[in-house]
């Protein structure tokens, strides 16, 4: 078995001269930055929590982090099984469930791809490639729940 090791920075960029004094006392403002990549992902937490609705929260990106790897498995596997794909766009959504006492998880994550493939007579096949898919997403086997998937696959 191969072992992967992945680093990311994550700093907070939320202090207004007081620190965290008390819970409105700060932003959630913060960056993710990884050594090597572009730029960095301006983050905070979900409005709910007293974040910044323009930036990208923790729940944002578990949610692009579960599409963009089932996407990324769903193209190799359409390569290999020689199903040419023109257009891919997913429409993921997700559920978190809030606890009593302010934790919670997610319970629920559907994705909605919508592709375009060249071939008709392929579309089946297709579509029975997200179950496959799912089974090698490392995120998606990383999750204590079950993925649905709802593609609407058409052809040129």
């Amino acid at each position: 078995m191969k072992n992967h090791t992945y680093k990311i920075n994550v700093e907070w960029t939320g202090n207004e001269g007081n620190g965290t004094r008390d819970y409105k006392s700060y932003n959630r403002n913060h960056k993710i930055i990884a050594n090597g990549k572009y730029d960095a992902i301006h983050g905070s937490s979900d409005p709910n929590f007293l974040g910044d609705k323009t930036r990208y929260n923790p729940e944002d990106l578990f949610l692009s982090s579960i599409s963009s790897c089932h996407m990324l498995w769903y193209l190799h596997l359409c390569s290999v099984h020689k199903i040419i794909v023109t257009d891919y766009i997913d429409t993921a959504t997700g559920i978190m469930e809030e606890t009593d006492n302010g934790s919670g998880r997610f319970t629920q994550v559907t994705l909605n791809p919508k592709i375009k493939i060249t071939d008709i007579s392929m579309i089946a096949k297709a579509n029975e490639l997200h179950e496959e898919a799912n089974n090698m997403c490392f995120i998606a086997n990383s999750c204590n729940f079950k993925i649905e998937h709802n593609p609407d696959t058409t052809s040129e």
